[in-house]
């Protein structure tokens, strides 16, 4: 279904992403700041190579005070008789890994953009942040056929990303299979400590085993995006035309029966989703199409930026 979009500051009518607008975006990825994790770590430049508390165990030492007893080395501990600790190889540079949600219904908009350029430029964003903490970039989608952007780091590995962001948000894909299929990828691609940007339609989230979200979230950072119009979220209560297809459609939203029924499908689903999510681990931020595209990140300086 589609319905009327009025245009976005730079002209462009909000149909189709393009590269120059998310190339722009990196301004605002800028002044602001993904939030600390507790669970998983922090945010931030990734630790440099030297022995630390990494991922990979590098070599054990002798205990000293301070040192953390979840990291005893009880096998060497045992046979030595001393107490010993595990050291970790730190990495060298996390991995930030794009996970492109392109069902259908992200393909429609009535306010400012189409759902699905705002996930692509909300991607846009969490490339140009995840590039300015140094991290390596890397993006799939739920297909049988197309293979995964691979990790790169620099502006590089931003474009290619942010390439394959317009390609997959212009129109529907060819062959989706889906978002749940899109994470098992995700998750032989990643490695632990790794951050994990989702970029989803709320519906999708139903399709994916909550075994699934609970598994990424347990080793990594996830963060899911999910993109909805103002529309879905706080519909008028009056009659709404739609072509569907060629087809001309009229919903009833004055009727309270009809107004039920729609709030179930679209701003029920949404809430319902971002609980579960949440209860398994990962955060999770509502972005309507007619928000500031970097909304969801949390200001560090002063100063307006690009919607």
């Amino acid at each position: 279904m589609h319905g009327p979009v009025s245009a976005t500051e730079d002209g462009s009518r909000g149909v189709v992403p393009t590269l120059a607008e998310l190339v722009a975006l990196r301004q605002a990825a800028a002044g602001r700041r993904v939030p600390r994790r507790g669970r998983h770590g922090a945010s931030g430049p990734a630790p440099a190579p030297v022995r630390g508390r990494g991922m990979e165990y590098a070599e054990s030492r002798a205990y000293t005070p301070g040192d953390d007893v979840r990291h005893i080395d009880w096998r060497l501990t045992a046979r030595s008789g001393r107490m010993h600790t595990k050291l970790f190889q730190a990495e060298r540079q996390r991995l930030t890994l794009l996970v492109a949600d392109t069902a259908p219904a992200l393909y429609f908009g009535t306010r400012v953009r189409f759902k699905s350029v705002q996930a692509a430029r909300a991607g846009a964003v969490a490339a140009w942040a995840a590039l300015r903490d140094g991290d390596r970039l890397a993006a799939l989608r739920g297909s049988h056929d197309e293979p995964p952007v691979p990790p790169a780091g620099g502006s590089r590995g931003a474009l290619r990303v942010l390439d394959a962001l317009v390609r997959w948000y212009a129109q529907p894909p060819a062959g989706d299979a889906g978002l749940a299929l899109a994470l098992e990828h995700a998750r032989r691609l990643v490695r632990p400590g790794s951050r994990v940007y989702v970029l989803a339609e709320p519906a999708s989230i139903g399709a994916v085993p909550r075994a699934a979200w609970a598994g990424l979230a347990a080793h990594h950072e996830v963060v899911v995006l999910l993109v909805q119009d103002p529309l879905e979220r706080d519909p008028p209560r009056t009659r709404l035309p739609f072509v569907d297809t060629g087809r001309r459609v009229e919903v009833d939203l004055g009727a309270e029966r009809d107004f039920g029924r729609w709030r179930a499908a679209f701003g029920a689903v949404a809430e319902e989703a971002a609980d579960a999510l949440r209860a398994h681990g990962a955060r999770v931020h509502l972005l309507s199409t007619d928000a500031p595209s970097h909304a969801w990140l949390p200001a560090t300086g002063a100063g307006s930026l690009p919607a």
